[in-house]
């Protein structure tokens, strides 16, 4: 996006819900930094300057605004060409790609080098990848600070400190003031439970993702019920419900520490960082697609809790109805999940990570012996489905295991990895939908680039059955 000073104040001034998240205004004369939406008195257009991202603004200096909290700001991911590799990025340093290496070993793993991505890091974001993860962090503390009742302490271990004398001096920092003192009067009644708020663009189709993983929810493991959705993971339990602008995550976790964690998967599997407008006006171009995007134009690619899962249920849906890759899917968790201490009604299973179904028996739940072999070769390669510097690559490394084929790979690619551009052209469903040959549809959807995924799940919610 380009900073054009003119056109971004006269988003301020009318607090234009639509660039929310696309930008930042630092204000000179307070030293504070604000969403365009904030509600303060409008500024001065001579005491402005305009940042494309939190950490840009807090790397310039400015403190986060109290008022309009910039922690709750939709986070907007709409690069395309090589502003992909930023996304990709950003992906790892969600996942803790900094906590464990340095910046060399993240470019590494996207296949470039390290002064590359931090020039990317600039030029899209305003800020190198450290300060973007500090900035990242520091928000997330702010946002446990202002709506749960966490301790000081326990805030400062879940948003991944390690001391608190290292967490009151970013915070202090940040904010311009002690974490004792943002909190004083603000956090609401929480339970047991921690409920945060997770931010979006609109518009948003929940109907259609409640629907999408409802359809798909492994029995015992994880339900749709009415007016929300709930799972059982290995540190507790999820629950997520629709909300204003945002959707509403109760999260019970064993540890603190794995809070983080919990709240990046569920903004991928709810996939809450695309640009559903910037995403259908481009599919919109394309007669075919066009209508089916006016009827949902909320429309997002539902995501995935555990990349290992969605691999396994890709290999379960092969050549079979989503409802009996269901019921195998639920035989798998009743036989090798674990139960935990704390059941949430029908759910009862946590679904088998790799080290449990590695080596283990899979005979005498229904699966076809090719099918059982194509699974434990996954639990072999526990590493897979995982960072990748191009969608192809992905693709490719997919690919080499037993029974993965194209669709399977770009489908797991697609809702595992978040890849926007991966597209199953091979899948029946869209060839029923589109009235194409796989290969007329693959051409075809050369002119829906980069935003391929979408346009099959406006293909699958839309079309024929």
């Amino acid at each position: 996006m380009v900073l054009r000073p003119e056109a971004l104040y006269r988003a301020v001034e009318t607090r234009d819900a639509r660039f929310d998240g696309r930008f930042f205004t630092g204000v000179v004369t307070t030293g504070i930094y604000c969403r365009p939406v904030c509600p303060s008195r409008t500024p001065r257009a001579s005491s402005c300057v305009f940042f494309r991202s939190a950490a840009a603004a807090a790397a310039a200096g400015f403190r986060a605004c109290l008022r309009c909290r910039p922690e709750v700001a939709p986070r907007v991911a709409a690069w395309t060409g090589t502003a992909a590799v930023v996304s990709r990025a950003l992906r790892l340093l969600d996942d803790g790609a900094l906590d464990r290496a340095g910046v060399d070993a993240l470019a590494g793993k996207l296949g470039i080098g390290a002064r590359h991505l931090r020039r990317l890091f600039l030029d899209h974001l305003g800020a190198p990848p450290v300060a973007v993860a500090q900035a990242r962090r520091a928000l997330f503390a702010k946002a446990l600070l202002q709506e749960t009742r966490l301790p000081v302490g326990d805030v400062a271990l879940a948003a991944g400190f390690g001391s608190l004398r290292r967490f009151n001096a970013v915070m202090r920092r940040a904010l311009g003031r002690a974490p004792g003192e943002v909190r004083r009067g603000r956090a609401p009644a929480d339970g047991p439970d921690v409920t945060l708020r997770l931010p979006y663009t609109p518009p948003y189709d929940w109907d259609a993702m409640a629907a999408f993983l409802g359809a798909r929810a492994i029995p015992g493991v994880e339900e749709v019920f009415e007016g929300g959705w709930r799972r059982l993971t290995a540190g507790g339990t999820v629950e997520v419900r629709p909300g204003k602008g945002a959707l509403m995550a109760t999260i019970r976790c064993s540890r603190l520490a794995m809070l983080p964690g919990a709240v990046v998967r569920l903004r991928r599997l709810f996939d809450l960082d695309a640009d559903a407008r910037a995403i259908g006006r481009h599919l919109s171009r394309d007669p075919l697609l066009a209508p089916l995007v006016k009827a949902r134009p909320g429309l997002r690619v539902p995501g995935a809790w555990d990349g290992f899962e969605l691999a396994v249920r890709a290999v379960l849906g092969q050549q079979i109805s989503v409802a009996g890759a269901r019921t195998l899917a639920g035989r798998i968790a009743e036989r090798f999940g674990a139960a935990p201490r704390h059941p949430a009604g029908d759910l009862r299973r946590v679904f088998p990570g790799p080290e449990r179904i590695a080596g283990a028996d899979l005979s005498g739940i229904g699966l076809p012996k090719a099918r059982a072999r194509a699974i434990s070769a996954l639990a072999a390669h526990p590493e897979l489905p995982g960072p990748a510097a191009t969608l192809e690559d992905a693709v490719e490394r997919l690919a080499r295991l037993p029974g993965f084929g194209p669709w399977t790979a770009h489908y797991v690619a697609m809702r595992a990895l978040g890849e926007p551009d991966a597209f199953p052209s091979g899948d029946l469903g869209l060839m029923r939908a589109t009235g194409l040959t796989a290969a007329a549809l693959q051409a075809r959807a050369e002119r829906w680039r980069p935003w391929r995924a979408y346009a099959a799940i406006h293909l699958w919610a839309g079309g024929p059955r």
